[in-house]
């Protein structure tokens, strides 16, 4: 499956429509989930766990994983 990454419970994303990862603690990062969840734009993909990333997709859709960025980037450029 090219172009697809897993984030976290079997749960995939197309790796050629992330724009950026970014850590959910600072105050932007907050902002923009936030504003997600006002929009209905945001997939949580926890299961229910803290969410220790957060994917900006193109379309401008957020995706919440429990992954951290590092563990996420090292599944990017396998």
């Amino acid at each position: 499956m090219a172009g697809f990454t897993n984030i976290g419970f079997g749960n995939l994303v197309h790796t050629d429509k992330i724009v950026a990862v970014i850590a959910p603690d600072s105050a932007p990062a907050k902002r923009i989930v936030q504003k997600a969840k006002e929009d209905e734009r945001i997939i949580d993909a926890t299961q229910g766990r803290r969410t220790r990333s957060v994917l900006i997709m193109e379309g401008n859709q957020i995706v919440l994983s429990s992954l951290q960025t590092d563990t996420l980037l090292g599944r990017f450029e396998e």
